[in-house]
């Protein structure tokens, strides 16, 4: 979801031709408008074909999900994630790429104790719980050493609880994706009471994924972004309870009829996540502008338009 956002903010750039590179078929949108590689960039020489001649690589490449992506796949996150990191950066050195941009997580901060959380508590912040939030610190890890050791010159981007349309939720095994698409499926499917995990005190800063493309771009493009880290977020702090009722009531649901159930959580649930945005502000000149319950009205419309496709 969040690679085609940036694919699709790249192709508005005149400043920018676009090479793609994807272990799965490209879309039509994305093969008339770009260069298009399908292959496993976990292969040394494929990723050092993908980013042959270009200036700048972003690198997305990564297994992803929800809250039970995270507890039913930890060394496959850690295995693949890890192997996608070493060869990536491994091609922007031997390429002597004018940037390379480690599309990281809020993942990182997953035992902040620091609020809002600012680019710095990563020092002092504990090392993550989940295999794949480590995965993701690995993979800033991975780019501060080629830069000590190598001279690679790198951003981190950090999004924070990327929604929008483009992703797909598992109806069969809730939590799979992400907590927006998910409970947008369960409302449309006409469950109630609306089911969450936890107590729904636990909190995440939404934000729209054209956004986070449009951060992660910015950041990339900036000089002042070179060898820098930034939080790419909105700055909105939610509970899972108030983002459940945003969604209840994008789906075009009675407010008064919204009640909750609460499921059991995982091992490994965030309480708590409120990013500072002021960095990317400072620095980059650059903030979210999509307002959450427009997004999430979006959303609600694109799932609604693909749950009809799929039904016909």
């Amino acid at each position: 979801m969040i690679g085609s956002a940036v694919v699709r903010r790249l192709l508005g750039d005149p400043r920018f031709e676009v090479r793609v590179s994807d272990h799965r078929p490209c879309p039509a949108w994305m093969r008339e408008g770009c260069e298009v590689r399908t292959g496993d960039l976990r292969d040394q020489s494929e990723a050092l074909a993908a980013t042959d001649g270009c200036s700048h690589v972003i690198h997305l490449a990564a297994i992803v999900g929800g809250i039970a992506n995270f507890h039913k796949l930890p060394h496959t996150l850690t295995e693949v994630n890890n192997a996608l990191c070493g060869t990536a950066v491994r091609a922007a050195l031997e390429h002597d790429v004018e940037r390379y941009t480690y599309v990281s997580s809020s993942m990182v901060f997953e035992r902040a104790t620091e609020f809002p959380t600012t680019e710095q508590h990563l020092l002092d912040c504990p090392a993550p719980r989940s295999a794949y939030g480590f995965s993701k610190l690995s993979g800033e890890v991975y780019a501060r050493a080629a830069h000590a050791e190598h001279g690679l010159r790198y951003t981190i981007c950090r999004p924070f609880n990327a929604y929008g349309p483009g992703e797909l939720p598992d109806p069969a095994e809730p939590g799979i994706a992400h907590a927006v698409p998910d409970l947008i499926e369960k409302v449309l499917s006409g469950q109630s009471p609306l089911e969450i995990f936890g107590s729904g005190e636990q909190t995440r800063t939404l934000t729209h994924v054209d956004d986070i493309a449009d951060g992660i771009v910015t950041a990339m493009a900036s000089p002042a972004g070179e060898n820098e880290d930034f939080n790419i977020s909105a700055s909105i702090e939610l509970t899972v309870a108030e983002i459940a009722r945003i969604v209840w009531e994008a789906c075009g649901e009675d407010p008064d009829e919204l009640s909750l159930k609460h499921l059991p959580s995982f091992e490994v649930d965030v309480q708590r996540r409120w990013p500072s945005v002021d960095k990317a502000r400072r620095v980059l000149g650059w903030e979210a502008a999509i307002d959450v319950c427009d997004g999430v009205a979006e959303t609600v419309e694109w799932l609604r338009s693909r749950r009809a496709e799929i039904a016909t």
